[in-house]
This record gives structure tokens, sequence and C-alpha cells, in this order.
């Protein structure tokens, strides 16, 4: 016989060494799995219970904004505003001189505001309360050829002109240094 075989050990028997009925109990172990089962189902509906109720006071509470809520209009960035964000136009379609045709347009809003500025440049700037507060560029060049020119520098532009002194990083500021600007 060889080292790794093994021997057979079937005619010997052990009557004090046999299965013994009591090593364990098959119905415990039966209702602790169907007790597991049934609290895994009770927790489950519970759960589930739970959501759906913080669900509906969620919907609930969501239709009444607190007191400090901003609205939608304050919400909203200042003029002006980027082409087709929320409310850009408002103000845009009474002062337009397009015809309402041309406001279903998608790109109506751009030319709006294209007329606006042409308008600027052509007339003017005006503030709100319409009173010019700019010049036309063409009458700004007039004025320039009409008058004594572009205004230059007494002293005929010397390089000290051209520098300014700041303090120096080395001196903690007490003493001033030439920069060109």
């Amino acid at each position: 016989m060889h080292v790794t075989e093994t021997p057979d050990v079937s005619h010997i028997k052990n009557v004090d060494v046999v299965h013994e009925t009591s090593d364990i109990n098959v119905s415990a172990v039966f209702k602790f799995v169907l007790f597991l089962l049934l609290m895994t189902i009770a927790v489950y509906v519970l759960m589930w219970t739970l959501f759906r109720v913080l669900n509906s006071r969620a919907r609930s509470s969501e239709s009444q904004p607190g007191p400090m809520a901003m609205t939608e209009q304050e919400r909203r960035p200042p003029e002006p505003r980027l082409q087709l964000a929320p409310g850009f136009a408002e103000g845009l379609a009474k002062t337009s001189r397009l015809e309402p045709g041309q406001l279903t347009d998608p790109g109506w809003e751009i030319k709006v505001l294209r007329i606006n500025w042409e308008d600027g440049l052509k007339y003017g700037l005006r503030d709100q309360n319409g009173n010019v507060v700019g010049v036309p560029i063409d009458e700004a060049m007039k004025k320039v050829l009409q008058g004594n020119g572009l205004p230059v520098r007494a002293n005929g532009g010397k390089p000290d002109d051209y520098v300014i002194t700041v303090p120096s990083a080395a001196s903690s500021g007490r003493v001033n240094e030439k920069r060109l600007q």
C-alpha cells in the first residue's frame, strides 16, 4: 500500500459514535428563517410607507415659498440680459420698431438690440429718462476737426510725463521709485 492512499475503514464500526438527532433543531431553524423573512417584509412595507408620507409632505410644502424667498423677477440678472434669457425682451417688445410678424422670429431679440445699439451710435446714448448723455461718433469726430484737435500735454511729452512714482517693495513702502506707465 502506498503512503498517499486512504485505507479502507468501512469495516470498522463504533456503536457509541453515530448521528445524534439532538445536534440541530430543524424546526427552530425553519422558524428563524420564517421570522427573518416576515421581518424583512415588515421593514420593507414600513420604509415604503415612510417614503410616501415624506413625499406627500414635500409636495405640500413646495407650493408655499418662504417669506424671504425671492420672486421670479428678483432672481433674474440685471439688464442687459443674454438673448433668449427669461424676461429679456419684456421692455424690448414695447419699444421695438419691428412689425408684429417679425416678433415671432427666433432671433428678433438680437435684431431689436442691434437697432438700439445703432441708434445709440448714430444719435447718441440716452439715459433712462431719454436725455442724451453721449455724443454720436460722427459728431465727436467733427468737433475734433473743427476745434484745436486732440488735447496734448503742455510740456510736449517729456519722459517724466510717462513715469509714475510708487512705493518700493524693498523699502517697505518708505521710499518711492519711478516706473513707466
